[in-house]
This record gives C-alpha cells, structure tokens and sequence, in this order.
C-alpha cells in the first residue's frame, strides 16, 4: 500500500538524513498515511536497522548519533499531528537521565537521551554534572521507571554507586531501575554497585530500558 514510501523512510534514518526525514514525514500526511503507522512502518526500522549494524561494527558513533537525529526530526513532524487527532505513541515507560556530579561529559548521554525518545520512552534528561539527590527527587516527581546515570570519569564513577544509595534512601528502590553507562563504566561494576543493568553503548542502553520493562 504505501510501501515506497515506507522503505524511503527508513532509508532517511539508515542515512542520517534530518531533511529528508522531516519531508517524508510531511509527505506521509499529505498522503493520508496516518503518524503513528509512518513512525512505526517507516522511520522505527531504520533506526533498528543502524543499532544492528552499529553492534556488529558495520557502521560508526557519528553514523548513530545522525540516524538519532533524523528521526527525533522526523517524530517533530509527526508528533503535532498526533495531537491533534489525539493518538499517542505507546509511552514504553519514563526514564530520568543524567551525567553525575564532576562530570560534564554530554555526548554519549545525549545520544542514548535521543534513542530512547526516538524508540518510545519519554526522557527527562537532567543535563550534566548532577548531584545525586536531585536523580532521586526527579525520579520521585515524574514517577520513573528508570533511572540511567552516566559519567566518563574513572574518579564520578563512585557518584554512579551514591544515585543507587540516593534512590534507596528515598525508598524508590526496586521499583526505580537503575542502569549505568559510560566509557569507564563495566558490567562488573554496575553489578557490585547493585545496578539493574548496565549500557555498553546507546543501542544496549535502549535493549535493556526495554528489557527491564519487559517491553
């Protein structure tokens, strides 16, 4: 039925191409073909497409980090449209994000804030250098699901062990998940800290929010 149109979709995010993500998905409506399905059918598998490839080494950061941002272009497209006819995309759950105190590293958080906005979360990205209380007050005041707390630092990642603490002191733990990621970051730590999982890079970060929640 609008199968082109579809493939040129997922096209769009596989080349990390905002442009002509936004037109496409100005396209969809013009043809009646309804948000939701364009971001499902089209732009989702793209973006699925890059985070297998990413995995197996096909393709790089910067291809990732371009695919995220054709399709946050394209869903602000969408998004309006689907406002107005009052269909919502599934919210898959609600994760507070942040870089811990001392650590003013943006990047890697940044882009796992897109993916996971991109793949159907809804994100409250906190920024960098964050103190702890303030992960678990966020957490307490959207109602999270998950907690993920990066830092790049060898010397924050002690601040990774404290958000844990912070968020069992609030009483927010085991509800609350936790996963840790960055560079200096491995699954042995985040297991020793009592972490729930633990993000190699964006794409595992978005497997496991999505596994945690069994989604």
């Amino acid at each position: 039925m609008h199968e082109e149109q579809f493939n040129a979709m997922r096209q769009s995010i596989v080349d990390g191409a905002p442009e002509h993500a936004s037109e496409l998905a100005s396209k969809a409506l013009e043809l009646g073909i309804a948000p939701l399905e364009a971001i499902n059918k089209g732009f989702v598998p793209g973006l699925t497409h890059i985070g297998e490839q990413f995995r197996l080494g096909e393709v790089f950061l910067p291809d990732l980090v371009m695919a995220g941002e054709a399709m946050k272009a394209a869903v602000a497209v969408l998004e309006p449209e689907m406002q107005k006819r009052g269909t919502q995309r599934e919210i898959l759950g609600k994760v507070v994000l942040g870089t811990v105190k001392g650590d003013i590293h943006e990047i890697g958080k940044t882009l796992v804030s897109t993916l996971l906005s991109a793949s159907g979360f809804q994100v409250f990205d906190l920024g960098v250098d964050v103190p702890v209380e303030r992960f678990a007050e966020k957490a307490r005041e959207v109602q999270a699901d998950i907690v993920g707390v990066s830092a790049l630092l060898t010397t924050t990642m002690q601040g990774q062990k404290s958000v844990v603490e912070a968020l069992d002191r609030h009483g927010l733990r085991p509800k609350v998940k936790v996963i840790v990621g960055g560079a200096p970051v491995t699954r042995d730590w985040a297991e020793k800290i009592g972490a729930d999982g633990y993000g190699q890079d964006a794409m595992a970060a978005v497997a496991i929010a999505r596994s945690l929640l069994h989604k």
